[in-house]
């Protein structure tokens, strides 16, 4: 049976697009996720939802407890997790208000928990590949609601992960782009590490709110602006969402 978990970022936790919806307070051998878990159904297949920072975005990102996040959605049943996330550009051609369907990430936090694994057992060392993150048939079925509706969107993009909540500095920003990264957030590359190590597919959807700080005839990115824009477009992630849900269903991946 498909169920499938949502991890999203702030305004996603959003109970209207659940039927039937209810709180489900749990907890991991990792701790406490961000948040309880909302149980519910999106067009008629199972689904549950999580906010990444809390309910109240009161987690910051590098305080976020990741691997309690990913554990509590495959206790809970989750066959697979669709991510949704707020990124800067670094790129002239990714616009604001756009949505880029991520297919690679770079790492560049120093501080969190990466891997479910602490040891090994003896003689069992587990290394999980990670070539192509995000689950090419989730993306797929993403790229065609895309398409299907018309939406301004990117069929492929690189994500740099940093540390924040900090944002970069110029000469950050710019390095970043000299990597071949297309845009910026602070969470994205923790969970799909940890969800593929877990065995769940899993698929981002990346929202482009702002142009960081290297284009210098912008002005530098600020939590106000990113706002003014998620807020303005969430209804089309939104859409995303519940268009995709049941075609991973039907498709049965």
């Amino acid at each position: 049976m498909t169920r499938i978990g949502i991890v999203g970022g702030s305004g996603l936790d959003n109970p209207d697009i659940l039927e039937g919806e209810h709180d489900s307070a749990v907890n991991t051998r990792w701790g406490a996720p961000s948040a309880a878990l909302k149980i519910g159904r999106i067009a008629g297949v199972e689904v549950v939802l999580l906010g990444r920072h809390g309910r109240e975005h009161t987690i910051p990102p590098s305080q976020v407890n990741y691997r309690a996040n990913i554990q509590a959605l495959q206790d809970a049943g989750c066959t697979h997790i669709l991510a949704t996330t707020a990124v800067g550009s670094l790129r002239e051609e990714i616009g604001r208000g756009d949505l880029v369907i991520l297919d690679q990430f770079i790492d560049f936090t120093k501080q969190r928990a990466m891997s479910f694994h602490e040891r090994f057992e003896a003689h069992q060392p587990l290394h999980t590949p990670m070539a192509d993150p995000f689950n090419p048939a989730l993306r797929s079925i993403l790229i065609d609601v895309c398409e299907r509706h018309g939406f301004a969107f990117h069929p492929v993009g690189t994500v740099v992960t940093i540390e924040g909540p900090r944002f970069s500095t110029r000469a950050e920003s710019r390095m970043f782009r000299a990597w071949g990264a297309d845009v910026i957030n602070m969470s994205v590359a923790t969970e799909a590490a940890l969800a593929n190590e877990a065995g769940i597919p899993y698929a981002a959807v990346a929202m482009s709110t702002d142009y960081d700080c290297w284009k210098t005839d912008e002005e530098p990115v600020s939590w106000d602006a990113i706002l003014a824009v998620f807020n303005s477009n969430a209804r089309k992630v939104t859409t995303l969402l519940c268009d995709a849900i049941p075609e991973v269903a039907r498709r049965h991946l």
